[in-house]
């Protein structure tokens, strides 16, 4: 029986909670904040099970310290912004709180993806007898997960990594963002980075596509090469690795409103003065787009991510594919959600009951493939996200 506080009430933290709240016997008492109370007490309606709401403001660490101070919850689960993942971590050092996110920290003025911020936090929070785990979402977070549980499984080495992200799913606009556009668009027009001859290599953003056919007729779609975080920790933690690359699939549409907005510096992150008032363009694109968690009662179609790693096995080398797929409509009608916060939403809450029942305990900044794969991936079967390995007789992206 444990308290935790949820920081965020976007389309992620709706699920974490309805997710939460289905397990009182976990999550025995559950406080929702956000910066924007109102948007708590819409989603707390929404429960079978009454939970609390607060208000506060996650760049204010000595209002989120005296927060944590008043309620003592054992666990904060942070699916507020990237930006604020220090200030969290700072207030719940202060406080004596476990801390657990979905996505690492990124400077506000800074397009930058990477864990060298928060890894810098793992004395402190070793000498404080703390945990936080980074990065339980899908991806990162299943997807790390997966790879950790490939490895443990089905081969002696891993060498290969493709992690492969793929949308099937319609909301009708024709442009929007399945999650913070802000941070969606930051992600999609950064540099692209994947691990190769033991380094990283930069190439040009969405330089490099490919085709990807899914099982289960979810559909061929096709697949660009881009950043992402997890590559980082897990080229560290799976040293074997000589190429490691994530892939996401992007329709014709939304790329050529993101070439044209681009263009004309929609996307842009440094202030400009409008009318002697200065205004980020990408935020106030942010408040001209459907937001993400509205999108769940009109998105129809499938999401299908997963892992293909090869590898060596008893000296033989062999390829296999972890996925998940998941139905948009089916997260809406259990969560009122859409399936891309679905999908993060349901590791954020797996990733807490690991920590809270002592399956993943450990002082320190973590990784979430540091740990013992087989609990979490038994319990993604258990509350939304099955899964299914297959062995591939050949695969290639290149050709």
């Amino acid at each position: 029986m444990s308290k935790v506080l949820i920081i965020g009430a976007g389309g992620v933290g709706g699920v974490v909670t309805h997710k939460c709240a289905q397990l009182p016997e976990v999550f025995s008492e559950i406080v929702l904040a956000s910066r924007n109370e109102a948007k708590c007490k819409a989603i707390a309606a929404q429960l079978s099970r009454p939970i609390r709401t607060a208000q506060v403001d996650a760049d204010d660490v000595p209002a989120l310290t005296a927060l944590l101070k008043q309620e003592q919850p054992e666990l904060v689960i942070n699916v507020a912004l990237p930006y604020q993942d220090l200030t969290i971590m700072d207030a719940c050092l202060e406080a004596g709180v476990d801390y657990l996110d979905t996505a690492n920290y990124e400077p506000l003025d800074t397009a930058k993806f990477e864990y060298k911020w928060q890894w810098a936090y793992r004395e402190k929070f070793a000498q404080a007898g703390l945990m936080a785990l980074l990065g339980s979402g899908f991806d990162p977070g299943a997807t790390n997960v997966f790879t950790a549980y490939l490895a443990k499984h089905y081969f002696d080495e891993i060498h290969e990594l493709d992690i492969i992200d793929v949308n099937g799913g319609d909301h009708g606009y024709p442009f929007a963002t399945n999650f913070n556009p802000e941070i969606n668009i930051r992600e999609v027009t950064a540099e692209c980075r994947h691990w190769e001859g033991g380094e990283f290599v930069t190439t040009p953003a969405m330089s490099k596509k490919a085709q990807f056919t899914c099982p289960d007729n979810v559909g061929t779609y096709n697949i660009y090469r881009m950043y992402h975080e997890e590559l980082e920790s897990l080229v560290v933690n799976f040293p074997t690795l000589k190429r490691a690359q994530f892939w996401m699939s992007f329709g014709d549409s939304y790329l050529k409103h993101l070439e044209v907005l681009g263009n004309v510096g929609m996307t842009g992150i440094e202030p400009i003065n409008f009318n002697g008032q200065e205004i980020v363009p990408i935020q106030f694109l942010k408040a001209l787009l459907p937001d993400p968690s509205t999108l769940g009662p009109r998105t129809k179609g499938k999401t299908c991510i997963g892992c293909v790693v090869t590898g060596i096995k008893d000296g033989q080398r062999k390829t296999v594919y972890l996925y998940q797929i998941k139905d948009h409509q089916d997260c809406y009608s259990e969560v009122q959600s859409q399936a891309i916060s679905y999908t993060t939403g349901v590791p954020a809450m797996i990733g807490a009951k690991m920590m809270l029942e002592g399956k993943w305990q450990k002082s320190g900044v973590w990784n979430i493939e540091q740990f013992d794969p087989d609990p979490f991936m038994a319990d993604l079967n258990e509350y939304g996200l099955p899964w299914q390995v297959v062995e591939l007789d050949s695969f290639d992206l290149d050709s």
